[in-house]
C-alpha cells in the first residue's frame, strides 16, 4: 500500500536550485514524484544569511514514516548538510511535512510537521500540489499567510527534469 507524503525542500548555500533538483531526482527513485513551483523566501531564523530556495515534493511511497525520514536525512548528509545554528543556513533541508492522514508524534518525527501552518514557504507550495489540501480539518487556502505571502516565484513546476 502506498501513501501520499509531502516533503519540504529548502536550500540557501551553494547552487541551491541545482541542489534541490538533485534531491528531487533522488526522491523520484523512491516512487512517483510531483513538485511545486520553485520559490525564494527570506530566512525564517537569523537574518544574516542568504534567502532560501524552497519547494514541496509530493511522493507516493510504500516506505514507513521513519524509514522515509532516515532516507531524507541521508540525502541531506550527501548534500553536505552541517547544522551550524538553529534555523541557520544549510545546503539542503528536507522535512517530512505530511504522511497521508497520519498524526505522528515521537522523539524523531512529528507529522504534520511542527509550524507547518505558519510558514508560507511550506503552505503556498503545498497548495500548488493540491489546492484543496486540509490539515487536521483546516483548509490551507483560507489561511491569511497565503494572501500575505513573502515568496517570489523562481520557476514553474517544470524546474526539475525527471528524465536524467
Amino acid at each position: 500500500m502506498t501513501v501520499l507524503s509531502y516533503i519540504g525542500l529548502g536550500s540557501n548555500l551553494g547552487d541551491s536550485q541545482q541542489i534541490l533538483v538533485e534531491a528531487v531526482q533522488k526522491l523520484a527513485a523512491l516512487g512517483p514524484v510531483k513538485v511545486s513551483k520553485l520559490y525564494q523566501s527570506p530566512p525564517m531564523g537569523p537574518q544574516d544569511q542568504p534567502h532560501y530556495v524552497n519547494a514541496v515534493a509530493q511522493l507516493e511511497t510504500a516506505l514507513a514514516p521513519l524509514e522515509l525520514l532516515d532516507i531524507l536525512q541521508g540525502f541531506e548528509q550527501e548534500a553536505g548538510r552541517v547544522r551550524l545554528r538553529h534555523w541557520g543556513e544549510r545546503t539542503l533541508d528536507l522535512d517530512l511535512l505530511l504522511y497521508g492522514e497520519k498524526n505522528i508524534q515521537n522523539e524523531r518525527l512529528t507529522v504534520p510537521h511542527v509550524g507547518i501552518m505558519e510558514r508560507d514557504f511550506v503552505v503556498v507550495p503545498l497548495l500548488d500540489l493540491d489546492a484543496t489540501l486540509q490539515i487536521q480539518g483546516q483548509c490551507l487556502q483560507a489561511l491569511a499567510l497565503v494572501q500575505q505571502s513573502t515568496l517570489t516565484v523562481l520557476a514553474d513546476s517544470s524546474w526539475v527534469n525527471f528524465d536524467l
